[in-house]
């Protein structure tokens, strides 16, 4: 056995194995190259310092690779698997880094520590432990979606990754705790939901967040899910999403589809592929707003969908309801029924009828305006009344808290300023009395281009302005050219509008 795996333990071990990775990192062969901060970069003052940080990282990695000093060995071993890895590393820098590592080399019987993993994690795992023994205190460190050149996390806090990886690197993270890798591998997690993959990735990213706890990566993933449902929808992923996680997505008014007809389809699809039990499925088509389709759509179901002949019995009420809000004026039906309930709230369709794509070049420069029409309503009695809407994008308006104060003559118009806030106002270009009983919520969806594609980038939610959200694009910055939010230049927006019937009087049926 090696000398260097033959060593006391306690205060005395440290301190030895201390010196001992101090003078592997001296003896290293090649020059010191560093740099010499300027006195004036030092923010406590006292003159000039000398930097090798990144000459010393390479180093660190080159002591693991050689197994300089080394005094434990891991021994990853997998159940029913005859192939073990062993990986010589230093105590000293695993207790650093993983508490869990510390208990376990503190309870060691001799130089070899045995870790059971599962294949996956046994395949990823000398990555996983060259990464944290070299993991910097903070969270400096960086994520590559690279197959080459595999960097060693632990010693130098770099490492090269995968979307295969990432939920193996994340398991042994939690698993030995090494907080850094954990809150480094959900982050580039989060980034990557949009890359392309053969079969998908993002589905399993939820279900995995969702059996370990991640709330972050959770509701990220379902944000994703929710916000770009179309391309979901025609994804071979679609048909892997579980019971629970496609009850969580039905139930949502959030979600950003052509229509609900398109949803329908694809639930079809996943009954057919899925074959749930028969309480699943009738659950699932009870969660369609059969309201929000057409009369002649509704029709169309009832007489050529196979699943909703085998299924029609569990969802007679919702058509029979749905027709009924076709067929009467819905401020008439506002008085016997609950007109604010999901059947009959409209989610973030971008079909034509309910809004409309808004394309704006070099978004910095003026003040823009557009005019589109929507259908007053879904309900078929409104099929044929349109409203027409007029949009305004100011790059610098003065926000309400900055505004002149009342006088007696009258208000002061708000006023377009440098320094300004961002600004959306969508207002009606008539008013009618078709309105009343209607409230219209408008939706701003801004796109950007992400991992070559275009996804939803935000969503903002208002009745007139976008003054009312308080936050609309803050953090674009779209003085820079290079600017996540701008693809080519310019601002992708597309704005729905959401009719709301409101319930006026009540009733005794």
């Amino acid at each position: 056995m090696p000398a260097a795996l033959l060593r006391p333990r306690g205060p005395l071990a440290q301190t030895n194995l201390i010196s001992t990775l101090l003078l592997s990192l001296c003896l290293h062969t090649g020059p010191v190259t560093g740099g010499i901060m300027k006195a004036d970069e030092i923010q406590n003052g006292g003159g000039d310092t000398i930097s090798h940080s990144l000459a010393l990282v390479q180093r660190l990695e080159a002591l693991l690779a050689q197994g300089n000093g080394s005094d434990v060995a891991l021994r990853v071993q997998t159940v029913g698997a005859e192939q073990v890895k062993v990986i010589q590393a230093h105590s000293l820098m695993l207790s650093l880094q993983s508490p869990v590592f510390e208990e376990l080399l503190l309870s060691r019987n001799g130089t070899t520590l045995v870790l059971l993993e599962t294949a996956e994690c046994a395949a990823v795992f000398d990555k996983f432990i060259r990464l944290v023994l070299k993991l910097p205190s903070s969270l400096d460190f960086v994520l590559n979606c690279k197959h080459t050149h595999t960097h060693r996390y632990l010693y130098c806090g770099e490492i090269s990754l995968c979307l295969e990886q990432a939920t193996y690197l994340h398991k042994l993270a939690t698993k030995y705790r090494v907080q850094g890798l954990q809150q480094g591998v959900t982050q580039y997690m989060t980034q990557n939901l949009a890359t392309n993959s053969p079969s998908g990735h993002v589905v399993e990213w939820y279900q995995y967040a969702l059996q370990t706890g991640d709330v972050a990566l959770r509701d990220s993933c379902l944000q994703y899910l929710s916000w770009n449902l179309s391309s979901v929808l025609q994804s071979g992923e679609w048909t892997t999403v579980s019971n629970d996680l496609l009850m969580t997505l039905l139930q949502r008014s959030d979600l950003i589809l052509q229509s609900e007809m398109e949803l329908f389809a694809a639930l079809e699809a996943w009954i057919n592929q899925n074959e749930p039990d028969a309480l699943t499925a009738e659950n699932a088509l009870r969660a369609v707003r059969y309201a929000m389709m057409p009369p002649r759509e509704l029709f169309r179901l009832q007489t050529q969908s196979p699943v909703l002949a085998r299924y029609q019995e569990s969802v007679r009420d919702l058509l029979y309801q749905s027709y009924q809000f076709h067929s009467a004026s819905p401020l008439h039906m506002a008085k016997y029924f609950d007109v604010n309930c999901s059947l009959f709230m409209p989610r973030n369709y971008l079909s034509p009828a309910w809004g409309s794509p808004w394309v704006i070049n070099n978004p910095m420069r003026d003040d823009r305006s557009t005019s589109f029409q929507t259908q007053l309503g879904p309900s078929g009695h409104d099929a044929n009344k349109r409203v027409t809407w007029n949009a305004l994008f100011s790059p610098r308006w003065l926000p309400l808290s900055m505004r002149p104060m009342y006088s007696e003559q009258g208000s002061t118009q708000p006023t377009r300023v440098d320094g300004g806030r961002l600004r959306i106002i969508i207002t009606p270009a008539t008013s009618s009395a078709d309105f009343a009983g209607v409230s219209f919520q408008k939706t701003v969806v801004v796109m950007a281009r992400k991992q070559g594609k275009m996804v939803v980038r935000h969503v903002y939610n208002f009745h007139q302005s976008t003054e009312e959200t308080g936050d609309f694009l803050v953090d674009a910055d779209l003085h820079r050219k290079m600017s996540e939010y701008l693809v080519d230049g310019s601002l992708h927006l597309h704005i729905v509008v959401k009719p709301l019937y409101q319930t006026l009087i009540a009733t005794k049926k």
